[in-house]
């Protein structure tokens, strides 16, 4: 598989159809977990997230590189767990010759619609070295559990 990348400013599709096209292949790999860009006019910027599951949890683990701990809120709301921070500007001294600014500052915010599986009061977050990870662990019903084989008396 190859991966490229475009230097260009200039949209690959429109926002629907890219969006459209995302959230399809998300729910194809993750069928119960609904994740969403949120409608939030105030985001500057969307972190990308890599969500896994695992026997007893399902991890989502965003890159906030340059986000301090405490501009990050978690919320949990009607099934709905939403990440929202801010990454402040670290006001540099101006210099004469400015080449490129590239790095991306402001709000940001992610939704993600929880399956029933999720044990909401389990829920814990880490953050470490610029990877935010929350850790939704399953309700004890949802766990795979081992069944032994009963050998039948004659």
């Amino acid at each position: 598989m190859f991966v490229t990348t475009r230097n260009s400013r200039e949209p690959a599709l429109d926002g629907t159809t890219l969006e459209r096209r995302i959230g399809r292949l998300f729910s194809e790999a993750f069928g119960n977990l609904d994740w969403q860009y949120r409608d939030s006019a105030g985001a500057s910027w969307v972190p990308p997230v890599d969500i896994l599951e695992e026997a007893d949890a399902i991890r989502i683990m965003s890159e906030v590189p340059g986000v301090k701990p405490e501009n990050v809120k978690i919320s949990l709301e009607n099934n709905v767990l939403t990440i929202h921070g801010t990454k402040e500007q670290v006001a540099e001294q101006r210099t004469e010759r400015v080449h490129r600014y590239e790095r991306t500052y402001g709000t940001f915010e992610r939704s993600f619609t929880l399956p029933a599986t999720v044990d909401a009061n389990g829920i814990k977050a880490t953050y470490e070295h610029g990877v935010l990870t929350v850790t939704l662990p399953k309700v004890e019903k949802a766990k795979p559990r081992q069944i032994d084989v009963q050998v039948a008396s004659k």
